[in-house]
């Protein structure tokens, strides 16, 4: 988790980045940018608003040969060693992001970096370097007296209510590519961002592991638990996996299996379908992590646990509380309506 309260950006650099595939020019500034105290509060909260608003999903610097060869990698690493100059730096990531500007949808714009100081990451104090880009202008209203008139003048700008694009890289974990966050605004061309440009893949923590494998089983409930069985049995067999999740600190297989699968039938289904779709979630062999609470949470908000009848009734299950749908919902056919209805049993109808 991060917290950039206290953070205090200690230099910054403006670039102004062209579309090289359509001849536009690099403006590559000379001197770091002087600010007082009322910008630089204006630009904390343009650069870290993001941040806050997202979901921490952490990357990592990589490349197939060595770490040493990714260059915004190595940029980095200097500026740590010496964050006196992070100007100079600044220059060469200007200059790899022109490069990497050759497709005609990427939009020219302003490239802003930053050396940062006081970062809170899980608790610890770090530095980080922010680079960021502005991308799209929008039109605003200028008033200025003239004689007895007052008159209007639309200039462009860039609003500091929304990020394009930026990535903080803290100074954390350097042996396996630094732990990187990363936003981005304008999805159509992520891949140049995050792939050509800053060179990155998921941060393997416990986090992502733990991310991953409860979609891995939101899919497999989908794909096998649904047509063999019933929309009930999808349900509740997420129910219990995301309460398994919740109630143990380490995941491990055999256990999460034998208590979440309550047919014995669907433990070969569960194994051979993980066989044949693993790698798509990079969980090929994961049988063991730490879980991480905060993923939990996320998926219980996210997974559906309504059924939806095309009779326009909806049921929601419970889940907190999973054995209630298991006590007092029951599924049956009805011979003379030709058709399947649910059952349920209440005491009380609850208030709103």
């Amino acid at each position: 988790m991060i917290n950039l309260y206290n953070s205090q950006i200690e230099s910054l650099s403006v670039h102004r980045i062209g579309n090289k595939s359509r001849n536009e020019a690099l403006f590559l500034s000379q001197n770091p940018y002087q600010f007082n105290d009322e910008l630089n509060a204006l630009l904390k909260e343009y650069f870290f608003k993001a941040f806050r608003e997202k979901e921490e999903n952490y990357f990592q610097f990589t490349n197939e040969a060595d770490l040493e060869f990714n260059p915004l990698y190595k940029i980095a690493s200097d500026i740590f060693a010496d964050p006196s100059t992070a100007h100079e730096q600044s220059k060469r990531i200007g200059n790899l992001l022109y490069e990497q500007s050759q497709h005609p949808h990427i939009k020219s714009g302003e490239l802003y970096v930053t050396y940062i100081e006081n970062c809170l990451l899980d608790n610890k104090k770090v530095n980080a370097i922010g680079v960021f880009k502005s991308e799209l202008k929008h039109d605003f209203l200028q008033f200025e007296e003239q004689s007895s008139d007052l008159n209007l003048l639309l200039q462009q700008g860039v609003s500091l209510n929304k990020l394009d694009k930026g990535c903080l890289i803290f100074e954390s974990e350097k042996e396996s590519g630094y732990r990187i966050l990363s936003v981005d605004s304008n999805r159509y061309d992520t891949k140049y961002w995050l792939e050509q440009f800053l060179g990155v893949e998921a941060f393997a923590d416990s986090n992502f592991h733990t991310k991953k494998y409860i979609k891995f089983c939101q899919d497999f409930a989908r794909d096998v638990i649904l047509p063999s069985e019933d929309k009930k049995e999808e349900v509740m067999f997420m129910n219990r996996a995301v309460n398994h999740f919740a109630k143990n600190d380490n995941f491990e297989e055999t256990s999460f299996l034998n208590d979440v699968i309550e047919n014995p039938e669907l433990i070969p289904e569960f194994k051979h379908y993980k066989v044949e779709k693993a790698p798509k979630y990079q969980i090929e062999d994961l049988t063991e992590f730490p879980i991480a609470n905060t993923a939990v949470s996320d998926a219980r908000k996210k997974i559906k646990n309504v059924i939806n009848l095309d009779t326009n009734v909806q049921i929601k299950m419970d889940f907190i509380n999973p054995e209630s749908a298991e006590k007092f919902i029951e599924k049956g056919w009805d011979e003379e309506k030709q058709m399947y209805y649910y059952l349920v049993y209440f005491n009380k109808e609850q208030k709103d």
